[in-house]
């Protein structure tokens, strides 16, 4: 399990094992302490939440938005895996510049939308789901943003690996 901390309070993630390239990726981050600092920062109310980005951490380069650890995941799209509340999917360059629909290494989304971000599904590989903290997402959603959806009040999260004491 993935733990998100954020001024608001956690959100639980559950990571898929049918996206295990996604999944391991995730693992290794949060382990390396990767995402410690990074902001939430784009946030488009009743849609989703950005984050993951390096270069929103303090001593990152100013350029939010297009940061990543210096590689791409092959997608691992899975039509049973739906853009529903509190799915946890991975960012990436549209088709034009990115035809095999590679993700980011490190950016990814929490949708927000009540119903769903549906138009969304079978273009981008979902990961994982919120199992507790869809409270924090929509604290999180509700911030003001400016012209280009980035939160007027920085949302930083510590992301942390905790091993599932079922296994």
């Amino acid at each position: 399990m993935i733990e998100i901390k954020t001024r608001f309070g956690s959100i639980k993630i559950k990571l898929y094992d049918e996206t295990p390239l996604h999944r391991d990726n995730f693992i290794k981050l949060a382990k390396e302490g990767f995402y410690n600092e990074s902001l939430f920062h784009r946030v488009i109310p009743n849609f989703m939440i950005q984050g993951g980005d390096p270069n929103s951490k303090p001593d990152g380069n100013g350029r939010i938005g297009t940061g990543g650890p210096g590689y791409t995941i092959p997608a691992e799209i899975n039509p049973n895996f739906q853009h529903k509340k509190g799915a946890v999917a991975a960012a990436r360059l549209g088709d034009q510049m990115n035809p095999k629909r590679a993700s980011s290494g490190s950016q990814f989304y929490i949708v927000n939308a009540t119903n769903g971000a549906h138009f969304l599904n079978n273009q981008y590989t979902v990961f994982g789901e919120v199992t507790e903290g869809l409270d924090v997402i929509d604290q999180i959603s509700a911030l003001q943003t400016d012209a280009s959806d980035n939160p007027r009040e920085a949302v930083s999260m510590e992301v942390l690996f905790v091993e599932d004491s079922a296994e």
